[in-house]
């Protein structure tokens, strides 16, 4: 049983350019496209204060100052909501900017994943802290990223999510060849391949988008060459970590089976706009019945 230093950062890359979403976000970040009435960012920045971090850093690049603009005050726009007595609209525009301080740091050049979380460093230090990718929309009433800060504090290590996919669908994902922990609900990673070929995939365990890392992972990426796409690789500076004799106490995975949307695909990304939606109160029912319509 190790306890190390408390986890009480999150690193959010949002530098990515959202080619994807083209024309969509030729002006827009990609983070910033509406999952109903709120930006998908901010879910991601609500799961992490829900989780207990407290201190938020958000990696970002060109044209992304929409992000800092979102979660800052509008005295202009509060103003006049205060002056209409529109006292709903008010509160949900004071509430984003109330989430708690978060702070900015440019990538510069897009190098990939593992760059962008070194980008953290300096901010960091020496803590253990978690990363969570805009992409990845977890639903509000799971727990993942509680769970993953549990068993880190408990190993001392690493954490990844893992979800099972169908077999054939592994060659998007990285995927990860694991071994139970006796007594234990998460698994320990022995191995992480990127978009590995389906053929060639150790298993049916994908990574998404959380992480709660080591500090020692800073120095592994700073030693990582680029790998796909001419990238810095997280999953690869993940791979070393895990292997026998890595830096750091190695990398453990939480199977998650809740509720995910990756809104980096635009069918997924539809799927949680109408999902959500459909759960409102104020149109759910509403929208239910639209759907029925529609369908028939």
């Amino acid at each position: 049983m190790t306890m190390g230093k408390a986890v009480t950062k999150a690193v959010i890359p949002a530098a990515g350019l959202g080619t994807r979403f083209l024309p969509a976000t030729k002006a827009m970040p990609k983070e910033m496209l509406p999952v109903v009435d709120r930006p998908a960012i901010q879910y991601v920045v609500e799961e992490a204060i829900k989780s207990g971090l407290d201190d938020v850093l958000m990696i970002t690049g060109r044209s992304k100052r929409a992000l800092e603009d979102h979660f800052d005050r509008a005295p202009g726009l509060e103003r006049v909501l205060e002056e209409k007595g529109d006292s709903t609209r008010l509160e949900s525009v004071q509430y984003a900017s109330d989430l708690g301080p978060i702070h900015y740091v440019r990538q510069g050049e897009a190098k990939g994943l593992g760059h962008a979380v070194l980008c953290a460093k300096q901010h960091v230090g020496e803590e253990p802290f978690a990363v969570l990718l805009g992409d990845d929309l977890i639903d509000e009433a799971e727990d993942l990223l509680s769970t993953m800060i549990d068993v880190q504090q408990k190993t001392g290590g690493s954490v990844i999510a893992l979800i099972e996919v169908d077999p054939a669908q592994i060659s998007a994902y990285g995927c990860a060849a694991v071994t139970a922990v006796e007594g234990e609900e998460y698994v320990r990673v022995d191995r992480l391949v990127e978009k590995p070929a389906a053929a060639e995939a150790p298993s049916n365990l994908a990574v998404i988008g959380r992480y709660v890392l080591h500090p020692s992972v800073f120095g592994v990426l700073e030693n990582t060459a680029p790998g796909r796409g001419n990238e810095i690789q997280l999953t690869d500076a993940l791979q070393t970590m895990a292997s026998e004799g890595g830096e750091g106490p190695g990398v453990y995975g939480v199977v998650f089976k809740g509720r995910r949307f990756d809104t980096g695909d635009k069918l997924s990304y539809l799927k949680a706009v109408i999902t959500l939606a459909s759960e409102r109160v104020e149109f759910g029912e509403d929208l239910k019945t639209w759907i029925k319509d529609f369908i028939s």
